[in-house]
């Protein structure tokens, strides 16, 4: 069944992406919830219009885009949390946790677009995670979880 998505939808594409799935993923889920519509001809020739339209204001997203990239690029960042014996941590550091760090240095970012590489972090050390600001612009952000003084 071929479809084309509405809103982004984890692990299969974004907005106005024409996607094939299996049909009752499509008209059990995706159509229902408002996800995605059929994609006929109609709707085809509707995106194709609608995509020409948009690809100009999409470059200057992009480049905005862009620019946060190289500023998050620059950032050290540095979680403190609690430990207990050895380096474990109390509870665990995600991307929620890093996600009010960044805010801390000025740069808005929702929790959804950060993706901690290796899930919750529980011990001391150095990890990376990628931040989705664009389908184009993603950026490798290194960060350092520390012991809380």
């Amino acid at each position: 069944m071929e479809l084309i998505l509405k809103q982004d939808v984890e692990n299969l594409g974004f907005k106005d992406d024409i996607v094939t799935v299996k049909n009752g993923y499509g008209r059990n889920f995706l159509i229902p919830q408002g996800h995605a519509i059929m994609a006929t001809p109609s709707a085809k020739k509707m995106l194709a219009e609608t995509l020409k339209q948009r690809a100009f204001k999409e470059k200057k997203i992009v480049d905005e885009a862009k620019a946060v990239a190289d500023v998050l690029a620059g950032l050290e960042i540095k979680i403190a949390s609690k430990v207990g014996t050895g380096d474990k941590l109390f509870g665990s550091v995600n991307n929620i946790d890093l996600s009010a760090a960044l805010q801390k240095e000025g740069q808005e970012i929702d929790k959804k677009f950060i993706n901690v590489i290796g899930g919750n972090v529980k011990r001391l050390g150095k990890y990376n995670a990628v931040v989705r600001l664009h389908r184009e612009v993603t950026v490798d952000l290194p960060f350092e979880v520390v012991a809380e003084k």
